[in-house]
């Protein structure tokens, strides 16, 4: 097999959005990425909800 194709079949499916995302750890046990966390923010923000504030949304419907 060749390279390219070795590198592709590695790497993890990721939404659209996140399409270029990359995470690693270097030496020092620093964590690097190809994001911004602001970005990252962002995302999560609009795709997840947050289990810890779900009981104030449930506040503002009663």
């Amino acid at each position: 097999m060749s390279k390219k194709k070795i590198e592709k079949e590695d790497l993890p499916k990721v939404h659209k959005d996140l399409d270029g995302f990359d995470i690693k750890v270097n030496s020092f046990g620093e964590i690097q990425m190809s994001y911004d966390i602001e970005k990252i923010n962002a995302f999560l923000n609009t795709k997840v909800e947050d289990k810890k504030l779900k009981h104030l949304k449930d506040d503002e419907k009663s």
